[in-house]
C-alpha cells in the first residue's frame, strides 16, 4: 500500500513515520534524564536533612555535581563572603537575598534544560492529525480522479485511494496520540521535580539563616 501510493501521500507518510520515531526518542532520553535527576535530587534532600549548616552540608555533597549542589554551594559562598564584614542584620539579609536570586536562576536552568525537547513533542502532537488530514484529504482526491478516469466507480477502482487516505490518517493518529501522552506525562514529571527542588531550596535557605543566626550570636557573645 505505502510502495503503490502517490508520492504525495508517501511523504506526508514518511513525515509522520519520522515524526513518530522523533517523538519517542524524546522519551526515551527525558525518561533517562529525569530518573537520573530524581535519584540525585533524593540524595541531595537527605543529606541536608541530616545537615546541621551549610558547611557539612558542601562537604558531604561535594562530589555531586546536581541543582541542589549547586544551591549549596552558591549559599556557602555568601556565608564566607560575611566574613569580612561586620555581623549585622543587614549584611545577613543582604547574603540571603543574593543567595535566593541564586538559587532561582539555578532552579530556572535546571527545569530549562529538563523541558528541551517538551515543545516538538507539543508541535508534534498538535499538527500531526492535520499533516495525516491532508494525505487523506489527497487520497481522496486521488480516487475520484480514479473514478473521473475510468469512468467507473468500480471498488477495484476507488478502494486504493480510501485505502491510502486512511492510512494516512492511522499514522497521522499514531504519531500525535503517544506525542500528546509523552508531553503530559513529561510536564507532570517536571512539576514534580520543581516541587522537590524548591524543598530542597527551603532546606538550604533555612541551614543559611540558621548559620546567620550562630554568627549574630557569636558576635553578641564577644561584646559580652
Amino acid at each position: 500500500m505505502v510502495l503503490s501510493a502517490h508520492w504525495v501521500v508517501q511523504a506526508v507518510m514518511l513525515v509522520l513515520a519520522l515524526a513518530a520515531f522523533v517523538a519517542l526518542t524524546i522519551m526515551v532520553q527525558k525518561i533517562a534524564e529525569l530518573t537520573v535527576a530524581f535519584r540525585s535530587l533524593r540524595r541531595s534532600a537527605q543529606k541536608l536533612s541530616e545537615a546541621s549548616d551549610l558547611t557539612t552540608a558542601l562537604r558531604a555533597m561535594a562530589a555531586q555535581r546536581d541543582p541542589a549542589t549547586q544551591m549549596v554551594r552558591v549559599a556557602h559562598e555568601e556565608l564566607q563572603a560575611l566574613v569580612d564584614f561586620p555581623a549585622e542584620p543587614a549584611y545577613g539579609h543582604a547574603a540571603q537575598q543574593r543567595t535566593r536570586l541564586a538559587i532561582d536562576r539555578i532552579e530556572a536552568s535546571a527545569l530549562a534544560r529538563l523541558r528541551t525537547g517538551s515543545g516538538l513533542l507539543a508541535s508534534i502532537g498538535a499538527t500531526a492529525p492535520f499533516v495525516g488530514l491532508f494525505g487523506t484529504v489527497f487520497g481522496i482526491m486521488n480516487a475520484f480522479l480514479a473514478i473521473a478516469e475510468t469512468k467507473t466507480t468500480s471498488l477495484a477502482v476507488v478502494a486504493p485511494g480510501i485505502a491510502e487516505a486512511l492510512f494516512a490518517t492511522a499514522i497521522g493518529l499514531l504519531a500525535a496520540i503517544p506525542a500528546v501522552l509523552i508531553y503530559n506525562a513529561l510536564l507532570r514529571r517536571i512539576a514534580a521535580f520543581r516541587r522537590g527542588l524548591a524543598d530542597a531550596a527551603a532546606q538550604i535557605e533555612r541551614l543559611l539563616s540558621r548559620d546567620l543566626d550562630r554568627r549574630s550570636a557569636a558576635r553578641l557573645a564577644k561584646t559580652v
